[in-house]
């Protein structure tokens, strides 16, 4: 059985698992088309390449979004999307100019078709219908709506709200529902079977969004790993992200230490911040299980 196994050994976010993959041998060309027929593509471009973080080659993969994204959306309205912002994709512009531009594709700008306008954030129906619109295959729609909803019925429980009366601020983030779709295109490319996951290292300490300073893990990423062991590490900063941790939530057959495999390729996907004592990377390994 092709079986995909998440190394977490700094955390995950989005943006590492899609740069992991791409690093594994995953085609970003290819994801790119796919996901235009979500219709937003004139909000973001896409960017990706190698950087070095502590000594190991990996790819970065970055979400940048444009000014149509500033009109779409109003960030005003937006408490968690900031927060998404700042450890996501918080070096996104940085990097995409330094390291990947070489990388970064010229054809985004050409677009024949006009985006969907949802002002202020998407709704959870929104982002519902935008997939079951874009007539993706069937284990990408599933994988991508799955994703969607471990994180909406979290925010609905942190915030007291009905699954249907969610507004993504931060899950309908453009970016982040590129993370979330464009991983699940990625791993259906790669044929994979069934998935893995180490324990999931959160960090500690304490994040400032617009709400005030809140704990590491966020309360919306605890809610999401109810029921995944937990690892403990001595890092002060949020390491597993809201959507990190829901693509390994929903994803995870199983957690624990690496199955006996195989293994066939292996990527590395690199995250925005850089620790003095450990790479900053999400490790993924893909090969043959019994």
């Amino acid at each position: 059985m092709r079986t995909l196994y998440f190394d977490c050994f700094s955390g995950i976010s989005g943006d590492m698992v899609i740069g992991a993959l791409i690093d594994a041998g995953a085609d970003p060309v290819k994801m790119e088309e796919e996901l235009k027929k979500l219709n937003m593509d004139e909000e973001y471009n896409l960017s990706w390449g190698k950087v070095v973080k502590n000594g190991i080659t990996s790819t970065k993969f970055d979400v940048i979004l444009t000014s149509k994204s500033d009109q779409t959306h109003e960030h005003s309205h937006s408490h968690e999307h900031k927060h998404s912002h700042s450890h996501e994709h918080e070096h996104s512009h940085g990097h995409s100019h330094s390291h990947e531009h070489e990388h970064s594709l010229g054809h985004e700008h050409n677009h024949s078709h006009v985006p969907h306008s949802h002002p202020g954030s998407r709704t959870y129906k929104q982002i519902v219908e935008a997939i079951n619109e874009a007539n993706f295959n069937e284990s990408v729609a599933n994988m991508s709506l799955a994703i969607f909803k471990k994180i909406g019925e979290a925010e609905g429980h942190i915030h007291g709200l009905p699954l249907e009366k969610v507004h993504f601020h931060e899950v309908g983030a453009v970016d982040s529902i590129i993370d979330i779709i464009g991983a699940a295109i990625l791993i259906d490319q790669l044929g994979i079977e069934s998935v893995q996951s180490s324990a999931i290292p959160t960090g500690s300490g304490h994040i400032q969004i617009d709400h005030g300073i809140y704990p590491v893990p966020a309360p919306a990423t605890l809610e999401i790993l109810k029921g995944v062991p937990i690892a403990s590490n001595d890092i002060r900063s949020e390491l597993a992200t809201p959507t990190g941790a829901a693509i390994a939530a929903v994803l995870a057959g199983n957690f624990g230490s690496l199955p006996p495999m195989t293994v066939e390729s292996i990527g590395y996907g690199a995250g925005s911040k850089t620790f003095e004592n450990h790479p900053n990377v999400l490790r993924v390994i893909i090969g043959e299980t019994q």
